[in-house]
């Protein structure tokens, strides 16, 4: 998972941590324990950053090393 990545295209779209974590129906604790690790963003979570932000794909940003 590429947390910064995800970081800078949550900025580039002008999308708020709060507000990805209220269109994921999720709470801001569960984002951060997702981005660093200690979770995963399972599988709609992934579709639904997607679509909000306009991304070509998920590759980059969660199947990264």
């Amino acid at each position: 998972m590429n947390a910064a990545l995800l970081e800078y295209e949550m900025k580039k779209a002008k999308i708020s941590t709060t507000e990805m974590c209220q269109k994921l129906h999720i709470s801001r604790s569960a984002f951060f324990r997702k981005c660093n690790g200690k979770s995963q963003f399972k599988l709609r979570e992934i579709q639904q950053i997607v679509d909000i932000l306009k991304l070509e794909s998920p590759a980059p940003i969660f199947f990264s090393d």
